[in-house]
This record gives structure tokens, sequence and C-alpha cells, in this order.
């Protein structure tokens, strides 16, 4: 067996593993890394266009961030958490842009609006009372907002064209928003890598067996999947940025810290509609109100979506439910990662979801004509002659012990990592693509702080000039970044 010693060890070649790599030689150029991928290529799981929300998410639509307490309130912590990360993901691309290390950048994002809509009075009440506390808040400033019929329909015309007159209806809109194409930015980050040795990329490469290394660091058997061959990597540190299969990775490593941990997989479809007049008289993101008992995964939106330079327009996702914790993955992959530790955090989590299992059941039940008219709520005039179904991404949501409830259902992303901070897994879903560059620099902090050379954080302030900073209580410093951005990403100036 041949062996490779390197500093770092990238396990999985999605959005994560790009941005930590690359952030990490921005820092320090002479780490050697090594990234293993058990697809062909890169960006094939949930980073891949087709797999993902591609909103850019910013907090800006998603009402799912800005939930309402029983007593009327609305919190908007969730959301400027989320518009502050995907502000820290606009500095890095811009800083890379800047220094040549990403070219064109309208290969892989581009200005598209951000609206919500709602229909129904008490929805629409919601929506206005959102709309007033956001809207006061700089970093939400340039929301508009409308319950005119005409005025949504200059927004979005698929929305208003067909409905009955007189709905009750509301809009919110956000000029400044985007659309990404995390697998396109993925691939121009390994290029970039390849171009800052020592660092290589194994693809048909399937890690095989964790062990820790007396001396630290970690041994993982990788079997080359084309040859046949097993090959070892020493690490001195290794992550597990492979979607939902982290969690097996993480597991398998038998780390204390991995104890109490499952995984909920839920699958998604979309319904997608590629013709040119179509797609063209449709410029926006446009997200609804989830479901009750709905994952936040699911909530419904109809988005433009540019991939490989064309246009289409998206619609769902419709959730499901497969035992894959990836698309490419075993039918055996979540009964394999139940254990005596987790148990119970999962039946617990069964437990107080209830209204999730039911909504999931009724979703992989649904019909072609149920989900047609979940589509004609937003778009009322759709055909289903310009639509076909294609497969979305599969989502491991986290379940983890808790000592009140005995395990709690978490949505979002979650860094778990060994005491001596030697492996480190990202697990979870949604936002985490968007908020890629503020996971990272948690990772940083948390585990590399004492590995990265002196004045490390001098430089990436240079890298990320609100590092050290709050956007969200700096309206000054928020504006003239957001300005830059958006002149060298060339996006439409907020």
């Amino acid at each position: 067996m041949t062996l490779t010693t390197v500093d770092l060890a990238l396990v999985g070649a999605g959005i994560m593993s790009a941005t930590l790599g690359t952030l990490l030689k921005e820092l320090h150029p002479g780490l050697s890394v090594l990234l293993i991928e058990s697809l062909p290529r890169e960006a094939q799981e949930s980073t891949s266009p087709w797999n993902n929300a591609g909103t850019g998410h910013a907090g800006n639509c998603e009402l799912n961030y800005t939930p309402m307490a029983a007593d009327g309130s609305i919190s908007l912590g969730k959301a400027l958490e989320i518009n502050e990360g995907f502000d820290l993901s606009l500095q890095f691309w811009t800083h890379l842009v800047r220094k040549g290390a990403l070219d064109a950048p309208g290969g892989f994002i581009h200005a598209v609006p951000h609206m919500s809509f709602v229909l129904g009075e008490e929805r629409r009440a919601y929506l206005r009372e959102r709309h007033r506390l956001m809207s006061a808040h700089h970093c939400f400033a340039d929301m508009a907002y409308s319950e005119d019929p005409g005025q949504v329909a200059e927004w979005a015309p698929l929305l208003i064209e067909g409905r009955e007159p007189g709905a009750a209806l509301a809009a919110t809109r956000i000029a400044g928003g985007t659309d990404v194409d995390f697998g396109a930015l993925t691939s121009r980050l390994l290029a970039h890598l390849r171009r800052r040795p020592p660092f290589e990329a194994r693809f048909d490469s399937t890690v095989i067996g964790l062990r820790r290394l007396l001396q630290g660091g970690w041994r993982l058997e990788v079997r080359d999947r084309e040859q046949g061959e097993t090959q070892l990597v020493e690490a001195g540190t290794v992550f597990l940025g492979a979607g939902g299969g982290a969690l097996s990775l993480l597991q398998n490593a038998g780390i204390p810290e991995a104890r109490g941990y499952g995984g909920f997989p839920v699958s998604g479809l979309w319904l997608r509609c590629g013709d040119p007049e179509l797609a063209s008289r449709h410029h926006a993101k446009v997200y609804g109100m989830a479901a009750a008992g709905a994952p936040p995964m699911s909530v419904p939106h109809l988005d433009t979506r540019l991939v490989d330079g064309r246009r289409w327009i998206l619609f769902g996702p419709y959730a499901g439910f497969s035992s894959r914790f990836l698309k490419t993955g075993s039918l055996c992959d979540w009964p394999r990662s139940l254990r005596a530790d987790n148990l119970l955090p999962l039946l617990a989590a069964a437990r107080d979801n209830l209204s999730l299992t039911g909504y999931l059941i009724s979703q992989i039940f649904a019909s072609a004509r149920q989900r047609f008219d979940a589509l004609r709520e937003f778009y009322p005039n759709a055909r289903p002659s310009d639509w076909d179904l294609a497969v979305a991404g599969q989502r491991v949501q986290i379940i983890k012990s808790d000592r009140a409830r005995g395990g709690v259902l978490q949505f979002g992303t979650e860094v778990v990592h060994a005491a001596d901070t030697s492996l480190i897994a990202l697990l979870g879903a949604s936002p985490g693509a968007s908020v890629a560059v503020g996971i990272a620099l948690e990772i940083l902090r948390s585990c590399f702080r004492e590995k990265l050379p002196d004045g490390w954080e001098h430089t990436l302030r240079t890298i990320l000039p609100s590092y050290g900073a709050s956007l969200r209580q700096d309206a000054d410093l928020c504006r003239r970044i957001r300005r830059e951005s958006a002149e060298v990403l060339s996006l439409a100036t907020p």
C-alpha cells in the first residue's frame, strides 16, 4: 500500500471543503492538503445546482427565518445571522476575484431579486409586520412591500397572471438578491487550489476506515474505486465535509464527541421549466410559507435558476423520505447509523415531530396532480407540458441528545470536532452553502488557531474587511462593503 502524509485531509469535494481549503491556503500557503471524493468529479451531491436552493441565502425572503411567536412578535435574529453570514461569503469571493484567483464571476453568481409572496389575510398581516420590522434595519433597508397585484405583476408577472381578482395577497422584494451556482463556484475554487501546491485531489476514492494515531492525527484507509486498490493517508487534521455522508464517517471515527448524534434523511423533488420564452418572463426567487409540519427545506419557492448559462424556473422542493444519506448512497445508510447512544434521541425527536412525519407521508404519496396544484398556487397559468420532474438532493437533518427532552431534531448546520481538534465534521443542511465562509471561520477559530502562522488574523482582515466587526451593528461598514462586492462581482448595486 502507498502511504501519503499531509497536514489536512478534506473528505468530500463540495462547497464546504473547497471553501475551507481555499481559506486555509490563503492564510497558510505551505499547508499540504489532500482532497478525497468518492465520485468522479466535484460538486455532484448537495453542491450541485440541481440539488440545492441556489438562493444565496441571505435571510431576505425565507419566511422560516423570521418566525412569529405565540404572542404575535416576529424575531429577526436568524435572518440577521444568515444575512451577515452571506455577506462574509460575498467578501471572500470579492477578494478572490480581485486577486485573480476566481475569474468571470458571472459564471457562478448573478443578480436576481429575492421575494416573499403570501396569500390570505392572516399571512398578509404577518408579511406586512415582517416588512415593517426588517425594512427599519439597515441590512434590509431596500426591502419593498406591496399588496397591489399590479405592482407584484411588475416584479413577477407569473404570480398574478390567471389569478382571481380580489385575492388577498402581499409580496416583498429586495432587488439586490442573488442566484449562486455553487457547483460552478466549487469547480473554480478547486482549480485555484490546484495552482497552489502542495495540493492534491483524488476522485473515485472512498474513505473506508479512520483510525486515530498515537502520535496525533489520523490514518485513513482510502479505496480507489477505479483500480480497486487501498491507499493509506496520514493527516494531522481531517475535515469531514461529505454532506449527508459526514455522519457515518464521524460515527466510524469513534470519538466521544460523536455520541448521541443521529440523522433524519429527507429527499426532495423539483418541477422545472426550461422553456426559454417562459423562463425569460420570471426574474426572481419567490419564497412562500411552509405547510404545517413541513421541514425548512420544503418551503415552496418559484426560482429563477441559471445553470451552465441556461435560464430555468424551478418550483419546489417537494419533500419525501429515503433512507439514503446521499443521492448516490445506499438504502442501508440510515439503518447503519443507528447506535445505542442515538436511539433514545431519535425516538424522542420522532415523538416530538409527529406533524413532520405526517407531512412527509403525505408528500411521499402525493400524486402528480397534487404536486402541480401546489405550483398553481404560485403560478395559476402553469401548464403541465412545460414542466418536468427532477430529483433534488438528499438532506440529513441533525438529531442530537438533549438533557430535557431526550433528543431534538435540529435544522441548519453544526460543527462537531474532537477534543484535540484533529477531526472536524460538518453535519446538517441549509443554509450551509451560502454561509460556508462563516462556517469555515468557526472552524478556524475553534480548530486551527494554534496551527496557523503568526499574524493570520491580520491577513484575514485583508481578506474579509468585516472580520472582527458586526455588519448588523455598523450601517456604514455594511453599505460600503456591499457596494464593493456588488461592483467586483458585477451585481446590481444594492
